[in-house]
């Protein structure tokens, strides 16, 4: 039962290092330096929000098996070398990360190390941390993660929506796989430079290789947890917890078809059973804004994140636990792997 309290959600949002784990922007081809009332995330609307640290994700493939992600790339205006294939994909989208937050006027930067983090918060700047949703993108190229790594990425999944060369989707009738050896050899080469492994679409069996892997660092940027609602896209308990053993965080995906319900109260019973199978340091946001998928009832993009800050409150969570799924356990994340 929520308790009839008031509560000063705009000081602790002030206060807090407010994080998101997952927002695929960069795909839209918006300039983020100017508001919008389309889509979810642009720098404004952020700074409005309160996030201090916001993780922006490449995407470069669509559904299997029918891939329209090239015909969506050319309606959202994307040169047609940045579409010639996956690894221009991801490139062109890093670019332009790197063009959006240097017209920014030092609003925003692109942060990949634990300085830079630090120092974008004292200065008041928006972290932009970037990850890679599928190491498809890497086109078999196993040398392409130091070049991505270089060019400020500081995560990745090994895969997304489908199977690929390099291990298991959770997406259904896809087989279970596990991963593979070269899925080994890139997770080699990610630990290492120090990139952090996004578990959120692996199959069981890769997700069960990657946290066997002794120098991965895993974690979820966007999911859902079967405890909240038991579905294919949501992570079982048993990984809930082998993550939280290894150090990394979950981050809790808004999107109702993942939550099994439509409101703020949805997205609140996964964060309250990431929390009692992981404990208080394990469990942080992952909304998926801009990824193709609804919000919650009464959220229109990031601006109403308050709005489900405001609703644990309610929920009788202590704000210090509150401040750490927030924001503080996945900076805590950023700055050990960064």
């Amino acid at each position: 039962m929520m308790r009839a309290v008031s509560f000063d959600v705009d000081a602790l949002h002030r206060r807090t290092a407010v994080t998101d784990g997952h927002a695929d922007s960069l795909m839209w081809n918006r300039d983020l330096n100017v508001q919008s009332e389309k889509g979810h995330v642009d720098f404004p609307r952020l700074k409005e929000a309160g996030v201090k640290i916001q993780c922006f994700t490449v995407v470069t493939r669509g559904f299997p098996p029918l891939d329209t992600f090239d015909l969506f790339a050319w309606k959202r205006g994307w040169p047609k070398e940045v579409r010639a294939s996956l690894w221009a994909r991801c490139l062109g989208q890093i670019d332009a990360l790197h063009r959006n937050c240097a017209a920014s006027s030092d609003g925003a930067r692109v942060a990949s190390s634990r300085v830079a983090i630090a120092d974008n918060l004292a200065q008041g700047t928006l972290s932009c941390v970037l990850g890679v949703e599928g190491a498809h993108a890497l086109e078999g190229d196993v040398e392409r993660v130091g070049q991505l790594f270089e060019r400020g990425v500081r995560f990745m999944s090994l895969t997304h929506l489908g199977n690929n060369e390099l291990g298991g989707t959770s997406t259904p009738l896809h087989g279970n796989r596990p991963l593979t050896p070269l899925g080994r050899q890139v997770l080699d080469a990610m630990a290492g430079v120090g990139m952090a492994v996004d578990v959120s679409h692996a199959s069981e069996a890769t997700l069960k290789d990657v946290l066997d892997h002794p120098t991965a660092r895993p974690f979820s940027s966007h999911t859902g947890v079967r405890g909240g609602f038991d579905l294919w896209r949501n992570l079982p308990d048993w990984s809930l917890r082998r993550i939280a053993d290894r150090g990394g965080v979950v981050g809790i995906i808004f999107a109702p078809q993942y939550l099994g319900g439509r409101t703020f109260e949805d997205v609140a019973r996964h964060i309250e059973h990431a929390l009692h199978v992981m404990g208080e340091d394990g469990v942080a946001l992952g909304s998926d804004f801009d990824g193709l998928v609804p919000l919650p009832q009464g959220m229109r993009d990031v601006r109403d994140l308050k709005k489900l800050t405001q609703t644990l409150l309610e929920r009788g969570h202590p704000e210090r636990v509150v401040e750490k799924v927030l924001g503080e356990n996945f900076r805590r994340f950023l700055t050990d792997v960064l």
